[in-house]
């Protein structure tokens, strides 16, 4: 009976919720390697070596920055380990990237796979609506993406051999050679697909729940034995353009301190060799202390990031914040925000993730065809 109502439950639920899930399965697997696409397409731009000069000190680009972008009040610059690249400076999301070598600005990337990566992200998580009608298509990918965790958990259980036999197990395992019918197929490759797959699919299921519903992060932290981090009321913002042009003169030459060129040299020289990326706060006026994080990763992977903390004066480390440093809650929110794409993992877990989006288009592919052919044969015999 347990089972009998548990496959009407898992056939239900995959008619309601199998358009949803093979969208978002389908653009999962189409975002599998963005990452890795864009800073491919970005490298395409960066200056030959010909071009490459004698870098601009940073206090220099910034005041140049300054200067063409005056309405954009940046927080934060990004140096990637080459010297092609340009400096990124930040501005919340905004963002602008200068030339190291004489401050024009550089356009690095192809807007066409930007514009691309940058739907298919919309289509996944609220199908691309716009407006008001942005929040419902939220809702209604979230409450799929649930559902789909409860399709792969029965599955699990419907998937198990009433006879514990290895002739059975070995049936359900691996793939024939031929079917005799379409349905027998279909059968058969919703079988080994989800079997397969099942635990790729239960880690990127979940860790998509916990980046949708507040709810999921809590059950998360409450399983893991994290203290549920309080939601920052206010906030101090990040910093004004009249408080940056403070602390630089109009030749960008720090007042204050040391030249950040030396404070950047002093933390790498304490992080060793390997790294891809270095994130840099810009100090605020009157600060003492300046902090550079460090990225050795792929960029979404916390454990290999640390954060130097300078003393504005001297250039001297008197911390180091590595991953096991912060708490526990924030741990675990950045291993579910990337595990979801695999990208934590480095690039096998990319591809794993990759590969577990193309099972689930398979597992709805199929569960579709088998529950359409149900309700024919239903309707013809009635």
């Amino acid at each position: 009976m347990l089972r009998k109502t548990l496959f009407w439950l898992h056939l239900c639920c995959g008619i309601a919720v199998g358009l949803v899930v093979f969208t978002m399965a389908f653009t999962g697997a189409a975002l599998m390697y963005e990452r890795q696409v864009q800073q491919w397409a970005a490298r395409q731009d960066y200056l030959p070596v010909q071009a490459q000069t004698t870098r601009l000190p940073l206090e220099t680009l910034i005041a140049l920055q300054h200067g063409q972008y005056p309405e954009m009040p940046v927080t934060a610059l990004t140096i990637t380990n080459d010297p092609g690249a340009p400096v990124e400076f930040r501005a919340g999301r905004r963002s602008v990237s200068l030339n190291p070598y004489d401050g024009t600005p550089m356009t690095v990337g192809s807007p066409a796979l930007s514009a691309f990566f940058s739907t298919m992200t919309g289509v996944h998580r609220w199908l691309n609506l716009e407006g008001e009608h942005r929040a419902l298509a939220r809702q209604i990918t979230g409450v799929s993406n649930v559902t789909f965790l409860f399709l792969v958990l029965s599955g699990l259980y419907l998937w198990l051999p009433k006879l514990w036999k290895w002739a059975l197990l070995k049936v359900r395992l691996c793939l024939r050679g031929a079917y005799p019918s379409s349905k027998a197929r279909d059968f058969h490759w919703h079988h080994i697909a989800g079997i397969w797959m099942a635990l790729p699919l239960l880690a990127v299921i979940a860790s998509g729940a916990v980046i949708s519903y507040p709810w999921a992060a809590n059950l998360m932290y409450w399983v893991f034995g994290a203290e549920i981090p309080q939601q920052a009321i206010g906030g101090s913002g990040s910093g004004t353009g009249e408080q940056r042009a403070a602390h630089f003169d109009g030749n960008g030459v720090a007042i204050a301190g040391m030249p950040l060129d030396t404070l950047l040299q002093n933390a790498l020289a304490h992080s060793g060799a390997g790294w891809n990326r270095v994130n840099l706060s810009l100090p605020q006026p009157g600060a003492t202390v300046v902090r550079i994080e460090i990225d050795k990763g792929n960029g979404a992977q916390a454990q290999r990031r640390h954060t130097l903390v300078l003393a504005r004066e001297s250039g001297a480390v008197i911390q180091v914040n590595g991953y096991a440093d912060t708490p526990k809650a924030q741990r675990l929110r950045s291993i579910a925000r990337f595990l979801h794409t695999g990208e934590v993992l480095g690039f096998w877990g990319q591809t794993l993730a990759g590969v577990a989006s193309f099972a689930a288009v398979l597992l709805v592919w199929t569960g579709l065809a088998l529950s359409w052919r149900r309700l024919i044969s239903a309707w013809r015999s009635g």
